[in-house]
């Protein structure tokens, strides 16, 4: 007798991608993605985020955003003009692959990364769910003290000329 079984798997596993704001009073988002980021799926995020600003995190927050080939394209960079005036800071303002200025990665994915991953998720509802309640209990302290390392990233940048600068940070 001959059996035949076919065990599938997927070749990759299962990912989300998750988006926020950060300022030193909250986090804006989770704005959660399951697809490649091109300039359209860009524009729904960045719509939803402008849509959780309120008017005082408008009128004098400051926009700032890697130089990923879907924020800088001419529609993105016109949409963005468009809410936040020269109140941001994106490609040919900031320097590139720069994560040692850009709060959320120096600071809140790395912070959130252990907590997020403590009761070991399994699903992707779980993640989203342990990503959203993480990042509601971080605290104004917190936040506080992320940005308080700004000016110093900065400066340590503009002492390296734009060069490395984390083994001095």
């Amino acid at each position: 007798m001959c059996l035949n079984a076919i065990h599938e798997e997927p070749l990759h596993s299962e990912k989300i991608g998750v988006w926020c704001g950060m300022s030193q009073q909250r986090i804006i988002g989770s704005i959660f993605f399951d697809a490649t980021i091109t300039t359209v799926a860009y524009m729904e995020i960045l719509n939803t985020f402008v849509n959780q600003l309120d008017n005082k995190e408008l009128s004098i927050g400051y926009f700032q955003q890697d130089g990923a080939t879907s924020h800088t394209s001419h529609t993105s960079m016109a949409e963005i003009l468009s809410f936040f005036g020269n109140s941001f800071i994106s490609k040919g303002l900031w320097p590139p692959r720069s994560p040692n200025l850009t709060p959320t990665d120096y600071s809140l994915w790395g912070y959130l990364k252990g907590r997020v991953y403590q009761n070991n998720p399994r699903t992707i509802d779980t993640l989203k769910a342990n990503i959203t309640e993480e990042i509601q209990a971080v605290t104004v302290d917190v936040l506080a003290r992320t940005f308080q390392s700004i000016a110093r990233r900065v400066q340590s940048c503009l002492d390296a000329n734009g060069g490395h600068f984390q083994h001095i940070l």
